[in-house]
């Protein structure tokens, strides 16, 4: 029973208490598509929005180009009219783009492999044991022409957009709108064309309905498979895996039939006519995120959402019905149908604010105070010697956080040393001075790249093939905000360079002439980041630091605060709050969850590095068993905006519980049990505070006075920290 709700979310279940309900509608016969589209209809997106990340100039400043020797060649797989414009580094869809572009990616709920002229589909399974679960991909259906069958043609991405990607096959007539969340896989055939359906599994049976528009496949692993047709097509079984066609022009939809449930069959073949090409997500006002669906054919739109997304459906702002019992299943849980081709998502508001949310007695002062001028002191006698660009960004962010620090406990002494010691750290990046290091352009791919990274993929952590390039330049942006805010002079000075690096991974525009790519690392299906870079991984894309990612997003939400830029305070804030509430959802393991299997869950408080495909309690650096990194590497860096993304003081209780006996593992270092006592502070701040006071050494981007001021602004004991604190600031600004 379907029932459209104007202005509001109806969750739709069949339940006999429930009141009577407009009747259903039995699907037609032979679903229907209407004729193709004439040639003035365009399968793009219309003109998007203006950027939130304005540039400060007329002209932006660009760092010095570099031509990098390390970096692939976007053309073998993006069309030469994509060239011309900045490419995606960390999509969904990045796969397809690298080497022999024949790796998997997941497009929920289905994985989707291209190679050798052909699409192959996967409703994988999952395995799952104590210490990781992974999707499996299997080549449940493989699509091609019949006369390029073994052919070595790849693929050429026509076309890409926030929730889509479309992948063209030309000498086979084959055209794939690949939309994330779409029950279905849907192809265009441009001309009369010969096709042919490969399993690896036996086929079982292949059956028509009269009209021949809707076949229903049966294989030998209990999957049954739908095709649906805009037009007659003849399907014939000729072999024990093979299923071909005679000659077809049109639309092709093939979904999977869960559990080979009749009830979930009647509504795909209720929305098997409607199809989308494409999908974008708007950024229309602050934290509020629309998807908007382009659609053809006829009827309404089914897609798929997974459980964040119906965390943050919004019940004022959208028209949508959710069928909440038709679910197809996913490594990232439920995957749960939504009627309706425009959804409002709105995560809950984060205050991104300079100091602590609640304040610090003026008794607690000193014994801040006592170590801030130690840490400040040792500034000048401990010269950065590192030429890492992720290390020597925390340290300069390290060192801003004393400057804020002694806003905080009204210790101003200090602030012009650190102030002489950022300009005299930051400015040689920003100006090309740095002899060690520094920012370059890259033209190829569309951003910035280092030094080392241009001619040495390992260097900086990947920098150079654009991995990990929030982390990175989240800690340049916090440091660079900070000394913007004390000196507005150096940052009215240094305002062109401090926007590009912003620019990087936070354009939200499209416009013809940008230099970089729309969101480099935020996934606006997934709604949190990834890392990988141009990497190829079976797994998909991956991202092991959370809380680096909120850093990112927040930092570059202060950045907007020092230049009183309201857009940019926006944008980080509404990213640094959907990234919190992704990594709560698939990052922090709860007891009693579900979601990872009973064995998984036993084991783990926290995920290691999460993959499209994969969830390891692993670390890039460290075995599962160091769960002291594990629980670190998820806080880093200290800051005002942590307590949000920790804000179910229950779960810390449990996380630091099941972290605790890993630090009487011999050699376990100083700097991670800062983190561990941290957290600890939430809900037994006196008993975090001697343990912190018997460190006798920090994370490079920690220090004393930092654990001290997140102790002492901690509140009174058992006093849960509310999200949101108590101040949002983007709601002064707006």
């Amino acid at each position: 029973m379907l029932k459209k709700i104007k202005r509001k979310v109806k969750i739709l279940i069949t339940k006999s208490f429930k009141k009577s309900r407009k009747p259903y509608k039995p699907p037609p016969s032979s679903p229907s598509f209407p004729s193709p589209p004439s040639p003035e209809e365009s399968d793009t997106m219309p003109p998007p929005p203006q950027p939130a990340l304005k540039p400060p100039t007329a002209t932006p400043f660009l760092f010095p180009q570099t031509q990098s020797t390390v970096l692939p060649d976007p053309s073998h797989f993006f069309s030469p009219n994509l060239l011309t414009t900045p490419l995606p580094t960390n999509s969904f869809f990045q796969n397809f783009a690298l080497k022999n572009g024949d790796q998997p990616e997941y497009f929920h709920p289905y994985q989707i492999k291209s190679s050798s002229s052909s699409l192959t589909i996967s409703y994988p399974s999952r395995f799952f044991n104590s210490a990781f679960l992974y999707q499996i991909f299997i080549a449940d259906l493989t699509i091609s022409a019949s006369q390029n069958s073994n052919s070595q043609e790849t693929h050429k991405i026509s076309s890409f957009n926030d929730l889509s990607v479309t992948l063209d096959f030309p000498s086979s007539n084959l055209r794939f709108f690949l939309v994330r969340g779409s029950p279905f896989v849907t192809c265009s055939v441009s001309s009369r064309t010969e096709l042919s359906i490969s399993t690896i599994h036996a086929v079982l049976s292949c059956s028509s309905n009269s009209s021949r528009t809707k076949y229903t496949i049966k294989l030998n692993n209990n999957q049954t498979w739908l095709i649906y047709t805009s037009s007659p097509i003849d399907l014939t079984s000729s072999s024990l895996s093979l299923i071909t066609s005679g000659g077809f022009s049109g639309i092709i939809r093939i979904a999977i039939l869960p559990d080979s449930d009749p009830q979930y069959e009647a509504t795909l073949d209720q929305f098997s006519s409607c199809y989308p090409v494409s999908g974008e997500a708007v950024f229309t006002k602050p934290f509020s995120l629309e998807y908007k669906w382009e659609k053809k054919g006829w009827g309404d739109l089914l897609m798929l959402a997974h459980p964040l997304h119906l965390q943050l459906l919004s019940g004022d702002d959208c028209d949508v019905t959710i069928l909440e019992d038709f679910k197809f299943k996913s490594i990232d849980g439920d995957l749960v149908g939504v009627v309706g081709d425009s959804w409002v998502l709105k995560p809950d508001p984060v205050s991104v604010t300079w100091h602590s949310t609640r304040g610090i007695k003026e008794d607690s002062y000193a014994e801040i105070i006592s170590a801030l001028r130690k840490d400040v002191e040792a500034l000048n006698s401990t010269p950065i010697t590192t030429t890492s660009s992720y290390f020597y960004g925390k340290l300069i962010a390290r060192a801003a956080r004393l400057a804020l620090i002694a806003e905080e406990v009204a210790y101003l002494d200090v602030i012009p040393a650190i102030r002489k010691y950022l300009k005299d750290t930051i400015e040689p990046w920003l100006d090309g001075s740095f002899s060690g290091n520094g920012f370059l352009y890259d033209r190829k791919w569309g951003g910035i790249v280092t030094k080392q990274g241009a001619t040495d993929s390992g260097a900086d952590f990947g920098f150079g093939i654009y991995n990990d390039h929030h982390y990175h330049l989240g800690y340049f942006l916090y440091a660079i905000s900070v000394l913007a805010k004390i000196d507005p002079a150096w940052g009215r000075k240094y305002r062109p360079q401090a926007y590009s690096l912003a620019a990087d991974f936070l354009s939200i525009g499209r416009r013809s002439n940008s230099h970089y790519p729309r969101l480099r690392c935020f996934d606006l299906y997934k709604l949190h980041s990834w890392a990988g870079g141009l990497t190829e991984f079976a797994d998909g894309r991956n991202q092991e630091s959370t809380s680096e990612a909120v850093n990112a997003y927040y930092s570059a939400a202060l950045m907007g605060l020092a230049y009183g830029d309201t857009h940019l305070v926006a944008t980080g804030s509404m990213l640094a709050a959907l990234e919190i509430q992704a990594a709560q959802t698939w990052w922090h393991v709860r007891e009693g969850d579900s979601m990872y299997g009973e064995d998984f869950t036993r084991e783990n408080r926290v995920v290691g590095v999460l993959w499209a495909t994969k969830r390891d309690s692993g670390l890039w650096f460290a075995p599962p068993e160091w769960r002291e990194c594990r629980l670190g590497i998820q806080l880093l860096p200290l800051l005002p905006i942590s307590e949000v993304l920790f804000s179910d003081v229950g779960f810390v209780r449990d996380l630091v519980k099941w972290t605790l006996p890993a630090l009487s593992r011999e050699g376990v270092g100083e700097g991670w049990k800062g983190f561990v006592y941290s957290l600890e502070g939430i809900y037994d701040k006196e008993g975090a505070l001697q343990k912190i006071r018997n460190l006798n050494g920090y994370d490079d981007g920690n220090s004393l006075t930092n654990l001290l001021w997140w102790i002492h602004s901690r509140g009174e004991e058992g006093n849960e920290f509310e999200a949101g604190g108590n101040v949002c600031w983007f709601r002064h600004y707006h």
